[in-house]
């Protein structure tokens, strides 16, 4: 998201609550993938839940886009018992199937639950209509990441005081 004068040159990875209020904001190279930017979000997670104790690092389930699609994610999902809603690529589909029994069961996949990820794409679309954002006039990728980070604080603020001016 953002353009530079080298072109597309930074992307914005985030994880967002169910109401799609910004949780982890990182900020990677645009020419990166997706995938491995997950063990850095999934890292820096704690939601303080108003309750006494640690905060959660664990949330129940996981939805992602066909990006976070692999076999290092769902394992570490597996292994901290979240529940992941990614749907499977269509290749990965095809070299599981070519590799026939061996290429084990598909993944399990809720597609009705899957229906929820719009939520994490609106607040994606908040993030591109702040101007400073948009625009991208920032050079250095730390300026730009603390302009994502104000704007994660603006979509919490108006959470928390609603209409209060």
């Amino acid at each position: 998201m953002g353009r530079s004068r080298g072109g597309l040159s930074t992307k914005i990875h985030a994880l967002v609550d169910g109401a799609g209020r910004p949780l982890v904001v990182l900020v990677g190279p645009g020419q990166g993938g997706d995938s491995p930017m997950f063990p850095a979000l999934m890292s820096h997670l704690r939601v303080h839940g108003g309750r006494p104790g640690p905060p959660r690092t664990r949330p129940e389930r996981l939805r992602a886009d066909k990006a976070y699609s692999s076999r290092a994610i769902r394992a570490h999902l597996r292994s901290r018992k979240i529940a992941a809603v990614i749907p499977e690529p269509a290749d990965q589909q095809g070299h599981r199937r070519r590799r026939g029994s061996r290429g084990g069961r598909p993944p399990a996949f809720d597609a009705q639950d899957y229906r929820g990820r719009n939520v994490v794409e609106r607040s994606f679309n908040l993030f591109k209509q702040w101007r400073g954002l948009a625009t991208r006039y920032d050079k250095l990728a730390l300026t730009y990441r603390g302009g994502a980070v104000l704007r994660a604080i603006t979509i919490w603020l108006k959470a928390l005081l609603g209409d209060m001016p």
